[in-house]
């Protein structure tokens, strides 16, 4: 049995400390406003993540005629916008 002692680990200061949750929560925010990020899947499905919580995912024929139908549905939102519920501006 090896008794060789570790050297303990020297505690971070209050400092660094705050530091570091500052650097994280900024990194928390920039994902939250963030910009979109796109991956393949596995099974060649293109997942769209920072929407919402969850990615949004579709097949390339699916994304095809998404977009084909983008004047449409920007036409679509705006007829219906008194019906939806927006985020708050602020």
């Amino acid at each position: 049995m090896d008794e060789r002692r570790m050297l303990p680990m020297s505690e971070p200061t209050k400092e660094e400390l705050l530091a570091r949750i500052a650097e994280l929560e900024k990194q928390s925010r920039s994902k939250k406003i963030g910009k979109l990020e796109f991956r393949v899947g596995a099974k060649g499905g293109v997942s769209v993540y920072g929407l919402g919580r969850f990615p949004v995912t579709l097949y390339y024929e699916q994304w095809i005629r998404l977009l084909d139908a983008a004047g449409d549905l920007s036409a679509f939102l705006e007829g219906k916008k008194s019906m939806l519920k927006l985020k708050d501006p602020s």
